[in-house]
C-alpha cells in the first residue's frame, strides 16, 4: 500500500502531462483549421464558390485575372489514385514477403533499405525523377516534353511506398500464429494460408497503410514541382500538369492581393479534402470493429 501511495503522485504528474500534450494537439488541428479559414473564405467569397471550384483556367497575375482550381483538384485526385494504384500492390507483396517468407537476414536488408526510402528528402527523389524519369518517358513516349502527369504519379508511387510496406508489414506481423496454424491443420498451403486468413485478418492494419500513402501522395510539393511541368492545365496522362500544392508553393513567394488570399483558399480546399478522407475511413474502421 505504501509503494502504491508513494506512485501516486507521480503517476497523477505523467497524466496530466499526457493529457496536456494531447490537448496541444487537438490546439494545433484547431488553429490551423481556423487559420485556413479565416484566410481563405474571404477570396471564396469574392471570387465566387463556383467559379472557384470549377472554373478551368487560372491566370492569377493576367490583366483580368482567373482564379478557376478544377485542374488542380482533379491533378491531384488522378495523381493520389494512380500513385496509390501503383504502391500499393506492390508494398502489400513486399510487406507480404517480409513478414512471411524472407529469412531474418534477407528481411533485416529489406528493412533498412525501406527505412532509407522513407528518409530521403522529397527534393531528391524530385531531382532524381528530373534526371532520369522524365527523360525517359519524354524517350520512351516520344514525347516533346516528359514532364508530365505520368513522370509524377511514378515519382509519388515510389515515395509512397515506405509507408505501404512499413504499416503493412505491423499488421502482418500482428496476425495472431493461432489463425495460420488452424489454417494449416485443416490442409490448406502455406501461401494459401498467407493469402486467404493472414491478409484478411490484417486488412484495418493495410488499410491504414493505404491511408498514410494517399496522406503522402496528395501532401507532396516540391518533387512533384520538379517533374510535372507545373503548368496549369487541364489533366492529361502525358500533359504538364500542376497539383493543388505546388499551385500555392510556386506562386507564394510573390503572390499579393487576391492571389495571395485564392493561394490560401485552395491550401483551405486541400485540408477539407484530408479532413473528409480521413473521417470516411474512421468511419469505414468503426463499422468494421463493430461487425
Amino acid at each position: 500500500m505504501n509503494v502504491k501511495k508513494a506512485k501516486n503522485p507521480a503517476e497523477k504528474a505523467m497524466s496530466l502531462i499526457f493529457f496536456i500534450c494531447g490537448m496541444l494537439s487537438v490546439a494545433f488541428v484547431l488553429f490551423i483549421t481556423l487559420f485556413l479559414v479565416v484566410s481563405g473564405v474571404p477570396a471564396i467569397g469574392t471570387i465566387g464558390i463556383f467559379k472557384f471550384l470549377f472554373g478551368t483556367v487560372w491566370a492569377s497575375t493576367a490583366a483580368d485575372p482567373k482564379f478557376g482550381i478544377l485542374p488542380f483538384i482533379l491533378t491531384s485526385v488522378y495523381g493520389t489514385f494512380g500513385a496509390v494504384l501503383l504502391a500499393v500492390p506492390v508494398g502489400l507483396l513486399c510487406a507480404i514477403y517480409l513478414s512471411k517468407f524472407a529469412g531474418s537476414r534477407l528481411a533485416e536488408l529489406i528493412r533498412s533499405a525501406v527505412e532509407l526510402l522513407a528518409g530521403i528528402p522529397s527534393v531528391v527523389y524530385g531531382l532524381v525523377g528530373m534526371i532520369l524519369i522524365v527523360p525517359a518517358v519524354r524517350t520512351i513516349f516520344h514525347l516533346p516534353d516528359g514532364a508530365n502527369l505520368f513522370s509524377a504519379i511514378i515519382v509519388l508511387s515510389v515515395m509512397v511506398l515506405p509507408n505501404v510496406i512499413s504499416v503493412s508489414e505491423t499488421s502482418l506481423l500482428a496476425v495472431p500464429r493461432e489463425y495460420e496454424e488452424a489454417s494449416l491443420a485443416l490442409g490448406a498451403t502455406y501461401t494459401e494460408t498467407v493469402f486467404k486468413v493472414s491478409v484478411p485478418a490484417a486488412k484495418s492494419g493495410i488499410a491504414s497503410a493505404v491511408v498514410l500513402g494517399v496522406g503522402r501522395a496528395i501532401g507532396e510539393a516540391m518533387a512533384v514541382m520538379m517533374v510535372s511541368g507545373n503548368v496549369a492545365n487541364m489533366p492529361g496522362l502525358f500533359k504538364s500538369v500542376r497539383f493543388l500544392t505546388t499551385a500555392v508553393a510556386s506562386e507564394m513567394s510573390y503572390s499579393s492581393g487576391l492571389q495571395r488570399q485564392a493561394l490560401f483558399s485552395i491550401a483551405l480546399v486541400l485540408f477539407i479534402f484530408i479532413m473528409i478522407i480521413t473521417l470516411l475511413l474512421n468511419f469505414v474502421f468503426k463499422k468494421e470493429k463493430n461487425k
